[in-house]
């Protein structure tokens, strides 16, 4: 707890007064003087509201296409799936965490570029890929981040036992209605806490869009500028800090935290 308290909120205490530092027009150097500039350039310029629009934007995409696609196979996993095929998906889906963050995102760089194996599979189709852009950081980042939703989810289920299942379907529910009224409102918790993965996940990070596309996200802008404009880039990691603050309150209140 010393450590945590002295290296990672440290630093990013030392971060947030930063944020209220300001550079000198002419000599370029920090001056250690409060002002609320950094914040009024963030608010008045609209660039800076274009690229925190995008990013939350994606980051909500990649959210619900990673629970849309965790959910069947969490299901499977935790209540058809016999001990021995169970243990092997639980290894499918925590393999890929082993491989190094940076070959798989220039795998999919390497799949997604003019000729690369998705152009090649849609080219006899008159169809094409979606190249570099929004599109492919969305891809990239729900293949990234999808054993973090699926983890949760999986565990959310198992808690669920099998009679309640029986009795909704002694009770004449059709598999809709029970998912409906039973699963869904009994793993929702569940859902929330793998959703605080891969929001944040995809919120914070720079890797991903500096290498599938051409557009500037919230991380970029910080990498950019934390040599050239300190004061800046730190007034403007505020803004996930707020997402990511207000997203936990209501993630707490929905029951998450219970989950992780």
């Amino acid at each position: 707890m010393g450590w945590l308290v002295v290296l990672y909120l440290g630093s990013l205490i030392v971060l947030l007064v930063a944020a209220f530092w300001t550079v000198g027009a002419l000599s370029g150097e920090i001056q250690q003087t409060l002002s609320l500039d950094n914040f009024k350039t963030l608010t008045q310029e609209s660039v800076y509201r274009t690229v925190a629009q995008r990013t939350i934007l994606i980051a909500a995409a990649v959210t619900i296409t990673d629970a849309l696609l965790a959910f069947p196979i969490a299901f499977y996993m935790a209540k058809l799936a016999g001990p021995r095929v169970r243990g092997a998906l639980l290894v499918a889906v925590v393999m890929p965490l082993w491989s190094f963050y940076l070959v798989k995102v220039y795998a999919w760089r390497t799949m997604l570029s003019t000729g690369g194996i998705i152009n090649w599979l849609l080219d006899p189709f008159g169809a094409h890929g979606p190249g570099f852009g929004n599109v492919a950081v969305w891809l990239v980042e729900s293949y990234l981040w999808l054993p973090f939703m699926i983890i949760p989810i999986f565990a959310g289920l198992q808690r669920i036992p099998n009679s309640l299942l029986s009795a909704s379907e002694d009770l004449g529910a059709p598999p809709t209605t029970t998912f409906r009224r039973v699963i869904l409102p009994l793993t929702f918790p569940a859902v929330v806490a793998g959703s605080i993965f891969t929001f944040s996940l995809t919120l914070g990070d720079y890797i991903t869009p500096s290498l599938v596309s051409n557009n500037q996200f919230i991380g970029n802008v910080v990498f950019n500028n934390i040599t050239n404009n300190l004061p800046l880039a730190s007034a403007y990691t505020v803004v996930p800090i707020a997402v990511m603050v207000a997203y936990l309150l209501i993630a707490r209140r929905l029951g998450a935290f219970e989950q992780l």
